[in-house]
């Protein structure tokens, strides 16, 4: 019976970890568009000016929105095609290329974009999603809500906080916190996040990627490192 518990925890450990996280692959500008101006320019009346850099971590909070059909198919102000699919979205000052997250206040729901259009140009209207991102979050059946928005990638640099390292997925909470009070005693923090239909624990609170790998040999830990 242990035998057989031991492979379904495996199971769901790795099944788990590899839906984890969406990966940065499908967020690189394409190669076949040319750099957007970074000049200030007029919309309604109102000027607006760029950002030429921005420091990872730079937060804001507003509503956002979304916009799809009706303007899938078109260029956006960078120049490529609109892909109301793909995770993108659009501001009025960001850096183009720009990765942002944007975590829905009303329900904790996050997502991560692409900035590679202005908008939305609307009073109190901080970001426009596109489709996919809009409905990752449960924008696209409120149409608009409070949102924080954060810059976790810019000119090739990531922004981390720290690192945890995940140490089990269960369909079940009680397992998640049974697995949770057992890694306690080693000295760190542990937390539970439910991610899609799966109950992940962390042992948080290293500073470095290589305090969490040495304390990960050390102990003898089957699970992964990832940034927090």
């Amino acid at each position: 019976m242990k035998k057989i518990f031991g492979l379904v925890f495996l199971i769901i450990l790795f099944t788990g970890c590899a839906e984890r996280y969406q990966t940065y692959e499908s967020y690189v500008l394409p190669s076949n568009i040319k750099s957007p101006t970074k000049k200030p320019y007029v919309v309604n009346g109102n000027v607006y000016y760029p950002l030429h850099k921005v420091p990872l971590g730079w937060s804001e909070e507003g509503i956002a929105s979304w916009y799809g059909p009706n303007f899938n198919g078109q260029r956006t102000s960078d120049g490529e095609i609109y892909n109301m699919y793909d995770y993108t979205a659009a501001h009025k000052i960001l850096p183009m290329n720009t990765i942002v997250k944007v975590t829905n206040l009303n329900n904790g729901k996050s997502v991560i974009v692409r900035i590679n259009d202005r908008g939305p140009f609307v009073k109190n209207r901080i970001i426009d999603l596109s489709y996919a991102a809009a409905k990752k979050i449960g924008l696209d059946v409120t149409g608009t809500a409070p949102v924080k928005i954060k810059v976790i990638r810019f000119e090739g640099k990531d922004y981390v906080s720290g690192y945890m390292i995940q140490v089990g997925a269960f369909i079940y909470p009680k397992g998640a916190q049974i697995t949770a009070k057992k890694y306690e005693k080693l000295g760190y923090n542990t937390k539970i996040k439910k991610i899609n239909r799966f109950y992940k624990v962390f042992i948080t609170g290293f500073n470095s990627y290589n305090e969490a790998k040495k304390f990960k040999l050390n102990n003898n830990i089957n699970g992964f490192i990832v940034a927090e």
